[in-house]
């Protein structure tokens, strides 16, 4: 059977089940920049459920669930080790432009959301948030292919440490750490 996309699998959305519906609403959109587009309705909604599009030709790129029953309080993203929790680590959110995203996380730091990193990897410049369920949020754009696509395993490893308060912590520089394969 021939695959519908000529590249192998990929990831095609997340549903999260949250404790507030309301509350994760106002995240994805207000903070994130989602638009919700669809709602689950008829015999198979056992609970709320909302969709959200973020790119316009995708039926939809993240949905929320409200949880049913007495849901732990969250905690705040642990970072990338936690000691005590497993599953979902963080989903990473990518933005077309550098431009676009610098605009978001000026956005995001301007209505008061804590960045918990901000660092540039080899890959992407990234600041890693918390969603209201705890959940980790990294907030990136990709850098230019031809930085890091002879050492994908150096870009990946490599990673600097920025600012996570104040006017540094949005600064960013086209200058990047460019990977080379070893000779």
């Amino acid at each position: 059977m021939p695959s519908a996309h000529p590249y192998g699998p990929s990831v095609n959305h997340l549903v999260l089940t949250v404790r507030d519906i309301e509350a994760s609403h106002r995240f994805y959109t207000e903070v994130l920049g989602f638009t919700r587009n669809g709602e689950l309705t008829g015999p198979l909604a056992g609970s709320t459920m909302w969709f959200y599009q973020g790119h316009p030709d995708s039926h939809h790129d993240i949905a929320l669930v409200q949880g049913k029953g007495t849901l732990e309080p969250a905690e705040p993203w642990g970072g990338f080790f936690p000691e005590a929790k497993v599953g979902l680590n963080h989903v990473a959110i990518g933005y077309p432009t550098r431009e676009e995203w610098l605009a978001r996380i000026e956005h995001i730091q301007d209505i008061g959301v804590k960045f918990i990193i901000r660092g540039n990897h080899g890959m992407t410049h990234s600041v890693y948030i918390s969603d209201p369920d705890g959940n980790g949020i990294e907030v990136l754009y990709e850098v230019p292919k031809e930085v890091w696509e002879h050492d994908v395993n150096g870009a990946l490893n490599y990673f600097e440490m920025l600012p996570t308060e104040g006017p540094g912590s949005i600064m960013d520089t086209t200058d990047y750490h460019r990977f080379e394969t070893a000779k």
